[in-house]
């Protein structure tokens, strides 16, 4: 039976365009399709820890992201006043799993990855509304009408992903009860060197450098979903909130400019028991959305297609390939799933005792404890959890 292609790839974001990098490596036949026109990677910065490092080693992509990330020696958890409440010892952890920690724009990375590609392979402006599957192929409807055919189809197309709702109808993203604000912004002046994140009783803050003189930050505030208030919140809305927050918090958004900053509600997904269906594999956000506490979201969606492509060279079917992935991946996204809400929550808390409580217990921790949920992350090769 005639099919357009043999992989069909729905979404461009980082999880999409890197398993069509590594497809391209196997020589096998693609297209990927993305609903947005211009993929330029909307967006702000986020990390790249040393697994997600891992994983484009094995995709071969590793010297290439590091040249346009900014590595990352430190990133500590702070108080309101920017006194150390824990400082996670990365710089041992990198020695010891022989990987480092980056930051980076999104829009650099997804430049980058879209160099890696034939043009001819992607479709854009394409946005998957549904599937349907007989004998041996899937048909792909889009909203325009068109409709594409292949043996094999990887959604990849985020936490809001139409296919993975028609696969698995309950699996609606949830709010998290914290919405966020973020932009990059040029580092000339404020000169920030370190990353960090302050935790205060008005909502959290984080900062981090980027490459080519760039500041990345986010600002969490506790609220209802779908706010229309803080929908129209501007930047001097953001400073009042912040207005007795460490240095340079109050700078950093006295040089914002309310055209530079995203807003959105913070959401993930209740861990999911199968992302494999026969012929079709769900992978990256479209599986795993997790809430950006432990700066994993891009890093599971390249191990992802790390993981893919150690499972299709195996030269086993790909309907096994999809399979073996999921049993090696359930497990472990949702430890970071769970374990990121978690964070996220505490992180959150608004009342005074409670912050003098948590704070007061985080100065007390030993260095060790401050690296637990790290150790937990990295102490599994990713690459051997389950590999069969």
């Amino acid at each position: 039976m005639h099919t357009d292609s043999e992989f069909a790839i729905i979404g461009g974001g980082v999880a999409g365009l890197a398993t069509a990098i590594m497809l391209k490596g196997l020589n096998r036949e693609f297209t990927l399709f993305e609903r947005v026109s211009n993929l330029r990677g909307i967006g702000a910065g986020f990390g790249l820890a040393a697994n997600a490092m891992q994983a484009l080693e094995l995709l071969g992509l590793r010297k290439d992201v590091e040249e346009i990330g900014y590595y990352l020696d430190s990133f500590a958890i702070l108080n309101q006043e920017g006194e150390i409440l824990v400082n996670p010892d990365t710089q041992n952890i990198s020695k010891r799993y022989e990987q480092q920690n980056f930051a980076i724009h999104r829009a650099d990375l997804h430049l980058y990855l879209l160099s890696q590609l034939a043009q001819d392979q992607l479709v854009l402006g394409k946005s998957a509304q549904r599937i349907e599957k007989s004998d041996d192929q899937i048909k792909v409807f889009f909203e325009d009408g068109a409709t594409h055919t292949c043996k094999y189809l990887i959604v990849a197309d985020g936490i809001k992903s139409p296919i993975r709702q028609q696969l698995l109808p309950a699996s609606q993203p949830r709010y998290s009860g914290y919405t966020c604000w973020r932009a990059t912004i040029n580092n000339s002046d404020i000169k920030l060197k370190k990353g960090t994140e302050t935790w205060g009783k008005h909502g959290r803050f984080g900062m981090t450098p980027l490459k080519n003189d760039r500041i990345y930050w986010y600002a969490c505030i506790n609220g209802p979903a779908n706010s229309t208030k803080f929908q129209n919140y501007t930047i001097q809305d953001l400073q009042d909130n912040f207005k007795n927050y460490h240095h340079p918090i109050p700078e950093i958004l006295a040089q914002t400019k309310q055209e530079q900053v995203i807003w959105n509600d913070i959401i993930d997904l209740k861990p999911l028991k199968q992302f494999a269906f026969d012929n079709i594999l769900l992978i990256g956000d479209a599986a795993h959305a997790c809430t950006p506490n432990m700066g994993q979201g891009a890093c599971q969606a390249l191990e992802d297609v790390a993981v893919l492509q150690d499972e299709l060279r195996k030269n086993k079917s790909v309907e096994l390939a999809f399979q073996h992935l999921e049993n090696r991946r359930l497990a472990r996204t949702k430890y970071i799933i769970d374990t990121s809400r978690s964070i996220g929550s505490i992180a959150q808390w608004e009342n005074p005792i409670f912050i003098a409580i948590r704070n007061g217990l985080m100065k007390l921790m030993p260095p060790t404890m401050g690296n637990k949920a790290l150790e937990k992350l990295f102490k599994e090769n990713f690459m051997t959890i389950n590999n069969e």
